[in-house]
């Protein structure tokens, strides 16, 4: 109902207010989405999957959410944190912050302006809130044709394999159940925020299943947020060649993370990407396809 009554109102207004408009709603849905505004101040505790306490931690899970009822400890909100996404939310749908976002407009708003063609993807979505922000930027800058694709497990990251990966031999990051977010869940985030729709398509399933078969034919935005050598090598290696001449490459965690920043380096090495990878914040990088 309010991005009804946004856009509406941006109908009615001179063009020269209509973009002024546009980016003051993106900025207060940043804020909500990462949760800036409401200033959480708890945490969902959680142990790994496979060791004794998370085998107690499953139990008592069980019996709490019977109540409705979730297990967590307080903690005091860190702005600068949420800001720069250096914490991990209670309920926010994202994590990566406002910089990040940040950069997410900039390259679709780059992208619509030079009308370079494609969808928008990200692979690895978590609670799904840089989709339904990149949904969000169609429907606010006045696009009606593209569509925005969400890819992910919904059962968190895969085990890793390490006798073909190597350089996945370390992380544990599949362990862990906050990232194991339902498909189910995700969709009601895209409705929470009036954003689910028939251009929002899901990709549920591990990315070396589904990803060689996705039916997107080009891409101006490809987003990755996969952690594994592995997964962000299935994501370049099967939706990189459908990005446009002009579209953008985004990678989370390339500047956190060896084995993505691992898988990187070796796809752009062995197909000759020399464009420069530039710097988004502490996190994340980005190129833009020549």
């Amino acid at each position: 109902m309010v991005l009804d009554n946004i856009t509406s109102l941006a109908a009615a207004t001179p063009a020269s207010l209509q973009g002024e408009l546009a980016d003051l709603y993106l900025d207060l849905l940043k804020k909500c989405l990462t949760r800036y505004l409401f200033t959480e101040r708890w945490q969902i505790v959680e142990w790994p999957r496979g060791t004794l306490k998370s085998h107690l931690w499953w139990v008592l899970r069980m019996i709490l959410r019977r109540k409705e009822y979730k297990l967590a400890r307080a903690r005091a909100f860190d702005s600068s944190a949420c800001a720069e996404g250096r914490d991990r939310p209670a309920e926010a749908e994202t994590m990566v912050g406002l910089r990040r976002l940040d950069n997410v407009q900039q390259c679709i708003r780059d992208v619509l302006d030079w009308g370079v063609s494609g969808d928008l993807v990200e692979c690895g979505v978590w609670r799904g809130g840089v989709t339904i922000f990149m949904r969000a930027c169609l429907e606010a800058y006045g696009d009606k044709t593209r569509r925005v694709w969400v890819a992910d497990s919904f059962q968190g990251l895969p085990q890793p394999n390490p006798e073909a990966y190597p350089a996945d031999a370390s992380p544990d990051l599949w362990r862990l159940p906050s990232l194991a977010v339902p498909l189910d869940e995700v969709k009601s985030n895209f409705a929470k925020y009036g954003l689910l729709d028939d251009r929002v398509r899901f990709l549920a399933g591990w990315f070396s299943e589904t990803l060689p078969v996705a039916p997107m034919e080009r891409l101006a935005v490809l987003r990755i947020d996969a952690d594994l050598y592995e997964s962000t090598m299935d994501a370049l290696k099967w939706l990189h060649p459908k990005v446009s001449n002009g579209g953008y490459v985004i990678v989370d965690d390339y500047f956190l993370l060896a084995p993505c920043r691992q898988a990187v380096d070796d796809f752009r090495m062995r197909n000759h990407i020399d464009e420069p990878l530039r710097r988004i914040d502490w996190n994340a990088g980005y190129w833009r396809k020549a």
